[in-house]
């Protein structure tokens, strides 16, 4: 696996804005250079008949039935609200008019 060098770690704080000291450049390096050497021994080990996974643990949606309901009307929707205005709620202009 290709190595992440002083240049390469300079160029992604770059990127993503984040100033480095040069001390931290180096340092971030060497770590980079473990992280992928840890993905290249799991690539190794990952085999065709092993499934990818994204959690150890089997994950299900639980949905529930879509089903229509009574709901408020606008004027009960309205009546909790602190103010109202032409049948909407009224809140404070957070823009500036154009």
């Amino acid at each position: 696996m290709p190595s992440i060098g002083r240049d390469d770690v300079a160029r992604l704080a770059d990127l993503a804005r984040i100033q480095l000291t040069e001390e931290e450049i180096s340092r971030f390096a060497g770590e980079f250079d473990s992280i992928m050497d840890a993905v290249a021994s799991v690539s190794e080990v990952a085999s065709e008949d092993v499934p990818a996974t994204s959690h150890p643990i089997a994950m299900t949606n639980v949905f529930r039935e879509d089903v229509v309901e009574t709901t408020l009307t606008q004027e009960q929707a309205l009546a909790g609200a602190p103010e109202a205005q032409d049948g909407r709620f009224a809140v404070p202009q957070i823009l500036g008019e154009e």
